[in-house]
C-alpha cells in the first residue's frame, strides 16, 4: 500500500490527506517527527519536511504540491485542478495563496506559535507574533468569504484543490479554537461544505497530546 509520511496538524499534510481521500486512493500515514532528525526519511526527502507520498512502485512524491500535480496527472479520474485552462490558473493561483501568503501571514504565527515551538522546543508563545497572525486572519478571511459569496466553490464552479488547501490551514486553526465563525457566516457555509465530504472524516478524528480541539471541531452543523 502507497504510504504518506505526515504530521497530523500539518496543513500541507492535510491537503495530501484530503486529495488521496477525495480520489478514493487508500494509504498508511505514517507520522513523521521532524524534528528528531531522522535519516531515513531524509533520504526519502532531503529537505526533511512532510507530507511525502510512497506509493506502492517505490516512486518517491515530496510535498504537498507535487502530490497534487502528481495525483492530478496519475489518477485523473477525478480532477481537482480545474476542468478548463481557466479554471486549472485560478486553482494554481488559490493554491499558491494559501501555500504561500496564507502560511506566511497566519499558519506560522499561530500554529507556529502556538504548536512548533513546543515541538522543536523553542519557548513560549510570542504575544506580538500571535496579534500579528490574528490580523492577517481577518483580512485571509474576508477574502475567502468573498469568494465564498461570488462562486460556487472558491476557485469557479467545481470543488477543487483549492478548496482542500483553504480547508486545510483553517480546520487547522480550527482545531486549536481560533476562528470565530460567527464573524465569518460566509467562509463558515463553505467550510461545513467541504467539511462534509467523505474525504474529510479522518481530519476530524485527529489527536494532539496537550491540545484539546472545541467540541465544534467535529460538528458538521457548527
Amino acid at each position: 500500500m502507497r504510504i504518506l509520511h505526515h504530521l497530523p496538524l500539518s496543513p500541507q499534510s492535510r491537503l495530501a490527506r484530503l486529495l488521496l481521500g477525495e480520489k478514493r486512493l487508500p494509504c498508511e500515514l505514517v507520522v513523521e517527527k521532524v524534528w528528531e532528525q531522522n535519516d531515513a526519511f531524509h533520504a526519502l526527502n532531503p529537505a526533511g519536511e512532510v507530507p511525502v507520498l510512497v506509493e506502492d512502485s517505490g516512486i518517491v512524491v515530496p510535498g504537498a504540491r507535487v502530490i497534487c500535480e502528481y495525483l492530478e496527472d496519475v489518477y485523473p479520474d477525478t480532477l481537482l485542478l480545474g476542468r478548463t485552462v481557466g479554471e486549472r490558473v485560478e486553482v494554481r493561483r488559490l493554491l499558491d495563496w494559501f501555500d504561500r501568503l496564507f502560511q506566511q501571514e497566519v499558519t506560522v504565527n499561530l500554529l507556529g506559535e502556538k504548536v512548533e515551538k513546543r515541538l522543536f522546543g523553542q519557548g513560549h508563545p510570542d504575544g506580538n507574533v500571535l496579534r500579528n497572525g490574528y490580523k492577517h486572519l481577518r483580512f485571509h478571511l474576508d477574502y475567502i468569504g468573498y469568494l465564498a459569496e461570488t462562486r460556487n466553490w472558491l476557485a469557479g464552479p467545481s470543488l477543487s484543490a483549492a478548496d482542500f488547501a483553504a480547508a486545510a490551514h483553517l480546520s487547522t486553526l480550527d482545531f486549536l479554537g481560533d476562528i470565530n465563525w460567527r464573524h465569518a457566516p460566509s467562509v463558515r457555509d463553505w467550510y461545513a461544505r467541504v467539511k462534509s465530504r467523505p474525504c474529510f472524516r479522518p481530519l476530524l478524528e485527529d489527536k494532539m497530546s496537550g491540545i484539546v480541539p472545541p467540541p465544534y471541531y467535529k460538528d458538521l452543523d457548527f
